[in-house]
């Protein structure tokens, strides 16, 4: 509490108000001139008004019909089988980001990533450092059911102790590292959105591939390897941070809406939704760690924000359109 109040006390002081702790901590201890601080706060104004103001995060036009649930079973297949193309083709973007990063951390960030989505396991009991939440300590242990989760200050255990549904503790935890995580073939992201497309009559060679994309998703996709895993670093930071802010803008929360109503409307009880509870819990988690990462980025680089802030919205303008093909394809079927 008192460190809080320290933290407190010097942004008030220094006009620094928005900043993360993480960030204040570096300039009380000197590792960075105040003003550089302030040109941040600036900076991150620009990019409230100019970059997360994107029609994407503020006024997708697919979404809001999808979470109603009055979709037809074929609305249905083709949504799930764009967003497979887009998950499975994620798998390239993130490797050229990975093998293009500047330091060894980078890479380590980046490789925590993509083995999650291939199907290693979060946990934080092999040594690893905490990717998403580092309040947070997660107990996982492989075949057990059970899963708890406490604060490392002892506070707000509730939280976190219904964190996860039964369904969703199978897939590991959404903090932590991979390091000495278990690797599972069920665990990953592709095989796990399978689950849901089984009931709808679409199997593995219905999914996944680029040949399955319509040419919005497949934009979509080349964008993402274009920008997000650019061998540009400024590049692919600013990319990466549009994205998490999209994941993060609350869209997964409408496609759960609109499967559990049409669940609920033709009564498909096995029809499962894990792949979506999961991600919007998971993307909850990277939300305060993605703007970390921001600040910490542009404290140690000379950022060309404009820059930046352009390609971000390029990267957005990919995420656009495929969702506008989605609303597209809807309109006409």
């Amino acid at each position: 509490m008192a460190i809080a109040s320290s933290y407190a006390e010097f942004s008030t002081q220094h006009q620094l108000h928005g900043l993360s702790e993480a960030s204040l901590s570096a300039l009380m201890q000197g590792e960075f001139p105040i003003e550089r601080g302030k040109d941040f706060l600036h900076f991150q104004q620009c990019i409230d008004e100019e970059l997360l103001n994107h029609p994407v995060i503020r006024a997708n036009p697919y979404t809001p019909w999808f979470a109603q649930g009055e979709f037809s079973l074929d609305q249905l297949k083709f949504f799930i089988v764009q967003f497979s193309v887009f998950s499975n083709q994620f798998l390239i973007s993130q490797l050229f980001k990975m093998l293009s990063a500047n330091t060894l951390e980078e890479m380590h960030a980046s490789k925590e990533i993509l083995a999650n989505e291939i199907g290693v396991v979060f946990n934080d009991t092999g040594g690893g450092v905490s990717l998403y939440a580092d309040d947070v300590v997660s107990h996982y242990a492989d075949g057990d059911d059970s899963q708890d989760y406490t604060f490392s200050d002892g506070s707000d255990h509730e939280k976190y102790s219904a964190a996860l549904s039964q369904d969703e503790k199978q897939f590991g935890a959404i903090t932590g590292s991979i390091e000495g995580g278990h690797f599972r073939f069920k665990a990953a992201h592709f095989e796990l959105l399978m689950r849901s497309a089984a009931p709808l009559g679409l199997g593995f060679n219905d999914l996944g591939k680029r040949k399955f994309g319509c040419e919005q998703t497949l934009f979509f996709c080349d964008e993402l390897c274009r920008l997000y895993g650019s061998d540009d670093y400024q590049t692919a930071a600013a990319a990466s941070y549009a994205v998490e802010n999209w994941a993060a803008a609350g869209f997964w929360g409408e496609l759960i809406s609109g499967m559990k109503a049409y669940k609920e409307r033709h009564h498909i009880d096995n029809l499962p939704i894990t792949f979506f509870t999961w991600h919007n819990k998971l993307e909850a988690n990277h939300a305060r760690h993605t703007q970390e990462e921001l600040e910490s980025y542009y404290f140690s680089n000379d950022v060309d924000e404009r820059r930046f802030i352009h390609e971000g919205n390029e990267m957005l303008d990919g995420v656009y359109t495929f969702w506008r093909g989605l609303d597209s394809h809807r309109h006409l079927h």
